[in-house]
């Protein structure tokens, strides 16, 4: 505990003397094996990895519950896009009657038993507000706040990054947003259609979430429109009697990406038609390439599309402009709305705590090296659940980070009863 009392007389060194307060109520604690900044599916699959191995972690979650993305700030009818069997944490299967796709509710039961299964439990309602690494102490000092403003620094030898790429809404500045008069929302904040009935409402975005919520809308008797500015990949959920994702990784086994881009193209217009007819341009790169290119993931039909073609649901170029309760669109036509729902993405949000510029991007907050090659950084940084390729990556990537941090243990241990 040396490292400890140094770190302790280092940090009251370097407080302000009039700031006594904040000294008083700020607690340190060390931590023998890594912490782990997040408890979604990613931080629960790191924590669990560990603990097979039989190390120890602390999971530290801003929120009151694990999964807070898929608790508090998803809507009602989302499922699992991918098959349950691509979506698999380490180390526990979905239960057998599970459906192939499940519900919002059942993925939310199963971390739940996930975590009861491994005895992960997270210290809830600390939100991490810096990790730096201490290069003369050569370890990671964690600092927390918590509900009543307490401060706590941690000290650890290994830190996981398991906040994601889905940690903070992205919300555009739309000009005239201040003057459109009704309600603006991201879909982190929508539940159903039942509030929107009989309205007109605007989606701004069209990715998996814009198209579900424009068929949500449709089932509750609103009227929705989809504004879509970017081109889009639709592609049915399932072809050939299998769901697309999972043909795709087994064509992929035996032919290059591009000819598998295009059988994925030519079979989802056999049984899509031509999307441009409907507003919905296909970008000239394939699905497949385009996903490992910029992460932009093809959009999974589940009946938006026959709304689109009945005119149920309407779509239109992307929003130039907002006034009072109106929309005006690039291509200079205009229409009245009741209410706007942004279904604009979300972003990692690393920079603003994490104090090191080698492995994350302070652009973007994602590991600059691609996968498979973005899980591990330098003096004990992982990162886990930034892989653009879903839980099944988040699991490839928490196993790494597991074995990794075992060698590291055992060589450390080794080292120590030398001495």
């Amino acid at each position: 505990m040396d490292y400890l009392r140094e770190l302790e007389g280092k940090r009251l060194h370097d407080r302000n003397p009039n700031d006594t307060m904040m000294m008083k109520s700020c607690k340190y604690i060390c931590v023998p094996g890594p912490i782990i900044v997040g408890a979604g599916p990613s931080g629960l699959a790191a924590a669990a990895s560990l603990k097979e191995k039989g190390l120890p972690s602390i999971v530290l979650e801003r929120s009151h519950c694990i999964a807070s993305l898929w608790q508090l700030k998803t809507y009602d009818r989302l499922r699992l896009h991918l098959p349950k069997k691509f979506c698999e944490l380490p180390l526990m299967p979905f239960p057998e009657e599970f459906p192939t796709y499940p519900t919002k509710q059942q993925f939310i039961q199963y971390l739940e038993d996930y975590a009861r299964k491994f005895k992960i439990s997270p210290i809830f309602n600390q939100s991490v507000v810096s990790a730096e690494y201490d290069k003369v102490l050569e370890f990671w000092r964690v600092r927390t706040v918590g509900l009543k403003r307490e401060e706590t620094e941690y000290v650890c030898r290994w830190l996981i990054v398991a906040t994601g790429e889905n940690a903070e809404a992205v919300v555009p500045n739309i000009d005239g947003m201040e003057e459109f008069g009704g309600p603006i929302m991201h879909t982190s904040m929508y539940k159903n259609g039942g509030v929107f009935r009989g309205k007109r409402v605007l989606i701004v975005g069209c990715g998996n979430s814009g198209m579900e919520v424009c068929l949500d809308l449709c089932n509750h008797n609103a009227s929705p429109t989809l504004a879509v500015r970017d081109t889009v990949h639709v592609l049915p959920r399932e072809m050939l009697g299998k769901s697309t994702f999972g043909l795709s990784m087994w064509l992929l086994k035996w032919l290059p990406i591009r000819l598998v881009d295009g059988l994925l193209l030519i079979v989802s217009s056999l049984l899509l038609g031509d999307t441009a007819r409907y507003g919905l341009n296909r970008p000239q790169i394939g699905p497949l390439e385009l996903k490992n290119l910029s992460g932009k993931t093809p959009v999974l039909d589940v009946g938006t599309l026959a709304k689109i073609k009945t005119g149920d649901i309407k779509v239109s170029p992307g929003v130039q402009r907002l006034t009072r309760h109106t929309a005006e669109f690039v291509n200079g036509n205009s229409e009245k709305f009741d209410a706007i729902i942004l279904a604009t993405g979300y972003k990692s949000n690393v920079p603003s705590w994490l104090k090191e510029k080698e492995m994350f991007s302070v652009t973007d907050g994602l590991p600059k090296r691609p996968f498979p090659n973005g899980w591990k950084g330098e003096r004990g940084l992982y990162a886990v659940g930034f892989t653009k390729r879903g839980l099944l990556g988040a699991s490839i990537d928490a196993k790494r980070i597991a074995n990794d941090i075992e060698m590291c243990w055992k060589q450390e241990s080794k080292h120590c009863s030398s001495i």
